[in-house]
């Protein structure tokens, strides 16, 4: 059976899962990536090091996000939304976010020495004064989900 997902159920997918996808265009250039994040209506939290999709969502800020679940090739549910970036810049809210974020994706870590490549481990070593840590938000302005199950 095929069918749409209600609001209830994309946020409950949205904070299901941890890693999603986020296409930006600019410059005649269309760019999809996966990216970890967190999600507190309205919005998606996400940290980056500057780079191509940074530069992307500068210029053109208006971006989607894209999220599934894939059980079986008859058994998934998918959702896109579309939003707006915003670069955090508030260092206390940065510190904030970033840490929602590692105590989020920190307990899916293949063994407990993992630690993430940049950011602010769980003993408190800032792996952040290493790289140019850039901390951002998607507000969502419209969402569309489908599913299927058999």
């Amino acid at each position: 059976m095929l069918g749409k997902l209600d609001q209830t159920q994309m946020e409950s997918l949205l904070l299901q899962q941890v890693t999603g996808r986020i296409g930006c265009h600019a410059d005649g250039i269309t760019y999809i990536v996966p990216v970890n994040y967190v999600y507190s209506a309205p919005y998606v939290y996400c940290h980056s090091a500057n780079g191509k999709k940074i530069e992307m969502m500068r210029r053109n800020p208006n971006v989607c996000f894209q999220v599934d679940e894939i059980r079986s090739i008859f058994h998934w549910q998918s959702l896109v939304a579309w939003g707006t970036f915003e670069e955090v810049t508030d260092v206390v809210e940065s510190e904030r976010l970033m840490q929602g974020l590692i105590h989020r994706i920190m307990p899916l870590a293949d063994s407990p020495g993992d630690h993430p490549s940049h950011g602010i481990t769980e003993n408190g070593y800032d792996i952040s004064n290493c790289i140019d840590l850039i901390i951002y938000k998607i507000h969502i302005e419209k969402m569309t989900g489908r599913f299927e199950h058999s």
